[in-house]
């Protein structure tokens, strides 16, 4: 923020102060004096005033269009309904999965302890048995929707919540090291144990080739290296 003096009135300022000494001037003198500073001031004080506004007039805009992105976020709707939304079509997967297991394993257990003496009866327990498998492979569809519909809304979440971050340029911050939590290490190790991705982890074809070796059996090491 710059400011200036009015320069015509700093050099009539001057010049009053060297023609009249202080026991000298006559209240006129003085009077012109103060008139002099008083317009030099004003005109400072209007410099000032304007500067000031403008700064203030940035700031009230930065905060504006702040309130604008945080109101794009839209917390309410993600509090209120979207999360609530994402967990109850997450656990209505896990129940999809848990029903259609159970039957498909009911109806593999039914025919695998069928009466196979009578076999007429045997193929008809049969065919119904499969149809049941069938009905309840169905449910692949709506969990494959609902989430979908999860994946929407994490991708909503994180579009608002990146664009939030580069408007605070507070992008430096979010690469900051994460010491990362006993609890956090334990789902990692979990994940890492549990299904792999497609291309990721031990392939059968490796299994097979490392059984069917003709080495005479598979060390220890052969096959901890699968898993490396």
């Amino acid at each position: 923020m710059e400011t200036a003096l009015n320069a015509d009135h700093v050099k009539e300022i001057s010049k009053l102060l060297e023609e009249n000494s202080v026991g000298n001037a006559s209240l006129t003198d003085i009077m012109q004096l103060a008139e002099t500073m008083a317009q030099t001031f004003k005109g400072l004080y209007a410099e000032l005033d304007t500067t000031i506004f403008e700064d203030f007039q940035d700031i009230a805009s930065e905060i504006a269009e702040m309130k604008a992105d945080i109101a794009d976020l839209r917390p309410g709707e993600l509090r209120q309904q979207k999360i609530p939304e994402a967990g109850k079509e997450l656990d209505a997967v896990v129940k999809s999965t848990e029903n259609a297991t159970d039957a498909i394993m009911t109806a593999a257990e039914d025919i695998m302890g069928a009466d196979t003496s009578d076999s007429e009866a045997y193929v008809e327990l049969v065919n119904g048995k499969m149809i049941e498998i069938f009905e309840a492979c169905s449910f692949q569809d709506i969990t494959g929707q609902r989430i979908s519909k999860v994946v929407k809304t994490l991708n909503f979440i994180d579009e608002r919540v990146n664009a939030l971050i580069e408007r605070l340029k507070m992008t430096d911050l979010v690469d900051t090291d994460h010491k990362e939590t006993s609890e956090e290490k334990r789902d990692r190790e979990q994940i890492l144990h549990g299904p792999q991705f497609d291309g990721v982890g031990v392939d059968q074809s490796d299994v097979d080739a490392l059984l069917n070796s003709g080495n005479g059996g598979s060390s220890q090491d052969d096959i901890d290296n699968l898993f490396d």
